[in-house]
């Protein structure tokens, strides 16, 4: 195997497959990435074996051929080369690889391509297709309510589903950590069959977005029983789905919130900042005092130490003492984008909802907290 390659290039593909190898791995092989090169171009592949991904990059290859090497040890030396500069990448028995760029050589111990992990790229299952921006959107609102509660594993992902509302295709993603949720739905164009519903990983939404927020083009998305394929331009990224039963995320969205304030999201962000400064660690929990054109929050800590803040608002509704988890209001506000939101009440201890008004097909949910 033999072939040129600019570096700027090739970086980029290796940035891409790090974030799938899993380095604590038992299995050694698994720390390598795949070098395939043949017909003036190289394919590179990665996996853990739940997550796959394989990308093309044209190139100028001389002799055909195929190896595995550390992931990590290539990508580091790659990272440290000039970024204007060519490499050169030499194996001849598979057992050694030489790196060339500018005055830098190495040789690279390798493990043959017959060791690695035949990764299935079966297309099969329902297709359907998308903007980059629309799929990188509606993940990038939604994946910080995912759960890294291990023993409710079903909540360990995002839930995906295709519907047919008055003759729309709407495909909607859900995280939930039981504590908090976020829903987002958009309209996608084209003759598609209905999704049920599927849970896609939270390492494989976290690695999707990282591509995703690269490009701007119309990407496959093929969805079977126990997998999810994502075809972006020359990328095939490949993922095992969970294997379990989302809840009814319908039931947990309040219908009958009618108290109504609506408030300034960057100033509401920056008080619950401020008063959160001296909430417990551990538990930091913020006191919400809704009364007629007042929002007075509060925190006591363990020390007896106490901080309050008073902002005006534009309220219609009863007056409200309800507590909530300062790290979540604040995740909330910095997911959404207007100047003014809306957060709609019930009672002292039910669920609220946060939205904005230009885009309410983005719905949060919030849980309060003892105070």
């Amino acid at each position: 195997m033999k072939f040129k390659i600019l570096r700027s290039n090739f970086f980029k593909t290796l940035s891409h497959l790090q974030g799938i190898v899993d380095k604590k791995n038992a299995l050694p092989i698994l720390a390598n990435i795949l070098i395939e090169a043949k017909n003036d171009q190289i394919v590179l592949s990665s996996t853990d074996m739940d997550i796959s991904i394989i990308e093309k990059i044209s190139c100028n290859v001389m002799e055909e051929g195929a190896t595995t090497l550390n992931s990590q040890i290539l990508y580091d030396i790659v990272r440290k080369i000039d970024e204007n500069s060519e490499i050169e990448i030499i194996s001849n028995n598979g057992k050694l690889l030489t790196l060339r760029s500018d005055g830098s050589r190495f040789s690279l111990a390798c493990l043959p391509k017959e060791d690695y992990p035949i990764i299935e790229k079966d297309k099969s299952g329902i297709q359907v297709q998308i903007n980059s921006k629309i799929l990188f959107k509606l993940i990038d609102k939604t994946k910080f309510a995912i759960s890294n509660e291990e023993t409710r594993y079903f909540l360990n992902g995002l839930y995906f589903n295709i519907t047919n509302e008055n003759n729309n295709n709407i495909l909607t993603l859900v995280g939930t950590d039981g504590h908090r949720l976020a829903k987002f739905s958009n309209k996608i164009d084209g003759k598609i069959e209905k999704v049920s519903g599927v849970i896609i990983p939270k390492k494989t939404i976290y690695e999707l977005s990282k591509l995703l927020s690269e490009i701007d083009t119309e990407i496959t998305i093929s969805i079977s029983s126990n997998k999810i394929v994502f075809i972006i331009g020359d990328i095939i990224f490949i993922s095992k789905l969970i294997d379990g039963n989302f809840p009814d995320y319908k039931r947990v969205i309040p219908v009958d919130n009618i108290n109504l304030l609506k408030i300034s999201r960057e100033r509401l962000l920056s008080a619950v900042d401020r008063v959160s400064t001296i909430a417990n660690e551990k538990s930091p929990v913020i006191k919400f005092k809704i009364l007629q054109n007042i929002l007075n929050l509060n925190t006591i800590n363990n020390e007896s130490s106490t901080a309050s803040e008073d902002l005006n608002i534009n309220y219609e509704g009863d007056d409200i003492e309800i507590g909530f988890n300062s790290k979540y209001i604040m995740d909330m506000m910095n997911n959404l984008e207007d100047d003014e939101i809306v957060i709609n009440l019930k009672d002292n201890s039910s669920p609220i909802i946060v939205q904005e008004n230009s885009n309410t097909s983005l719905v949060y949910v919030l849980m309060p907290m003892r105070v």
